[in-house]
This record gives structure tokens, sequence and C-alpha cells, in this order.
């Protein structure tokens, strides 16, 4: 979900000197909403312990090659506060603070099924990268 923290985790991670995607960024996801498959096959294929970070509706058909599914979450007025104040102009408009409530309310349980672990996201970075870094390795 937007405003969950993910992308500071990833930038936590990656200074740790772990592998890590965006998949927010760097033409991994299609025009259609969706990852590049075949971009992404390959990438898991010859990555270990890589750190992969994104929703997309196709992401699911990518679950059987990760060892955890991490969801992060937060409360619905934390995640809204983290996107108006953001560098990602996501989230500052009336309409996309609307829509995020929506996913909030439609596609986080979704998300939340497929997860083998859910973090708060309300905890400090270096935590939540603690934790991650140690599924990864």
């Amino acid at each position: 979900m937007s405003g969950t923290g993910k992308t500071t985790v990833l930038r936590e991670l990656g200074g740790r000197g772990l592998l890590t995607v965006d998949t927010d960024y760097d033409g991994w996801t299609r025009d259609d909403g969706r990852w590049d498959e075949p971009r992404m096959t390959e990438l898991l294929a010859s990555n270990d312990g890589v750190v992969v970070s994104g929703t997309v509706e196709n992401q699911g058909h990518f679950y059987d090659r990760f060892d955890h599914v991490v969801l992060l979450s937060a409360p619905i007025e934390v995640l809204l506060q983290r996107v108006a104040r953001r560098a990602n102009p996501y989230g500052r408009t009336p309409e996309q603070r609307a829509e995020i409530t929506e996913y909030v309310r439609t596609v986080e349980p979704l998300l939340r099924q497929g997860a083998t672990l859910e973090l708060d996201g309300c905890r400090p970075t270096s935590e939540l990268a603690d934790v991650i870094e140690a599924l990864a390795r």
C-alpha cells in the first residue's frame, strides 16, 4: 500500500548491501499496471536474496518463487500523512487519497491473505530492515 514505507525500507536494505528492486521505477511495471513477467522471471531466477517491492495485479503469479512475501501495513491516517509529504507525488490529490483509502479497504485484505509475514509499517525503519534482512540472508 502507498505510504507504508516500502521505498524507505528498500533504501535501508540497499545501504546494507542487499540487492533491492522497487518495481515502481525503472520499467518493472508495464503500462497495464502489471509486472513485466519475463523480466521479473529472469531477476528471480538469477538472484538469490533479492528484495522486491511493489503492489501489482499479477504479483501473485510469482509468490511461489519468493521465500517470503512481507506485507507492510499501517493505519490509513498514517498512510495519508506520509503520502502528503513524500517526494513521490502520488497521493496528494483528493481523488488519489480516496483511491488509497479504497485500496486499503479492498486490496490490503487480499495482500494479507498472500503474505507470509505482516509487519507494522509504523515501526522504525531500522527494525523493519533488520527483520527483512534476516529473511533475505
